[in-house]
């Protein structure tokens, strides 16, 4: 079973809508086909605000994403169930796989919290506060001023403790990461990659995943090339360097995947859409246990809902 804690596939078809419906072939990295025919037991579906909406139309933008969640993700699908608790999964039949909205950067909610009760209303389970840049809660991992949380961004923390929902540090600058880490009651990260292995911005110190650790979070490996190596291309070889390295660090309970799936314009060797989940696990199979795979792909991130 598979647990992917993070995929673009709302952004694209919002900002794409041509891109290929989701219940058909297309030209989407993920679609339910390709679930369906996987081992998909979870799918974590990130609402996404593109950078040229203005203030006043993000939060319009998020809740046009909520209703293609419903329309163009679950309607047509009668396989896919719209879960928002570890109990939902747990009753998910075997053929059945559980959709969960997350949102990705506070601009969404506009310094508003009355709209992220609204979102959470309408089944958000996991917030990452910022992307790459700065806005009302955070400075970004790109943002070269490197701040920390601001007032708002506080307040969305308490917020997430109060719902016992996921305060998702990727995308953070590090200051932002140590902030949140001060306060965050239920932090992941739900697509990071291991700094020492590839020194990217976007990618997490020893000093930040061992804190990750110590919180008894788990991280998602991501599967964007530029986070996994210096080379321009990547290989799920490169995918495994990452675990290792989380693991000699006394990770094993700690690892996750978030692929970003239709949030990246390149892909891994052999791992370019979803169907080729097959081929990471085949690849983990032979280094690993069939428990430790099933932590990796699964149980850890699992583990660490909320009923």
């Amino acid at each position: 079973m598979i647990f992917d804690a993070h995929c673009d596939v709302l952004m694209k078809l919002y900002v794409e809508p041509g891109s290929g419906a989701f219940q058909s072939k297309g030209s989407l990295h993920i679609t339910y086909p390709q679930l369906i025919q996987s081992s998909s037991k979870v799918q974590l579906f990130a609402i996404y605000i593109p950078s040229y909406l203005k203030p006043g139309q993000r939060f319009q933008a998020a809740l046009e994403m909520v209703n293609l969640f419903h329309n163009q993700i679950l309607k047509p699908n009668p396989k896919l169930k719209f879960v928002t608790c570890k109990k939902d999964i747990e009753r998910l039949r075997e053929d059945e796989i559980g959709a969960m909205l997350t949102l990705e950067g506070a601009e969404a909610v506009e310094e508003d919290l009355t709209k992220l009760e609204i979102l959470y209303r309408l089944g958000v389970r996991s917030v990452g506060l910022t992307w790459n840049w700065a806005n009302a809660a955070a400075d970004g991992a790109l943002e070269p001023r490197g701040g920390g949380l601001t007032n708002f961004g506080e307040e969305i923390v308490s917020f997430l403790n109060e719902k016992r929902l996921w305060t998702d540090v990727s995308h953070l600058s590090e200051k932002a990461f140590w902030d949140v880490m001060d306060s965050a009651e239920y932090p992941i990260a739900s697509h990071s990659n291991a700094y020492s292995i590839c020194p990217n911005p976007r990618n997490l110190n020893n000093d930040q995943i061992e804190a990750l650790i110590k919180k008894n979070s788990v991280m998602g490996i991501t599967f964007v090339p530029p986070f996994l190596n210096k080379k321009g291309t990547a290989e799920i070889s490169d995918v495994v360097r990452h675990i290792e390295h989380v693991c000699s660090l006394g990770g094993e309970d700690h690892i996750g995947f978030g692929s970003d799936f239709d949030g990246i314009s390149e892909t891994v060797q052999g791992l370019s859409s979803y169907i080729q989940y097959d081929n990471l696990i085949n690849t983990l199979q032979r280094y690993y246990s069939e428990k430790q795979v099933g932590k990796f792909l699964f149980q850890n991130f699992f583990d660490r809902l909320t009923d």
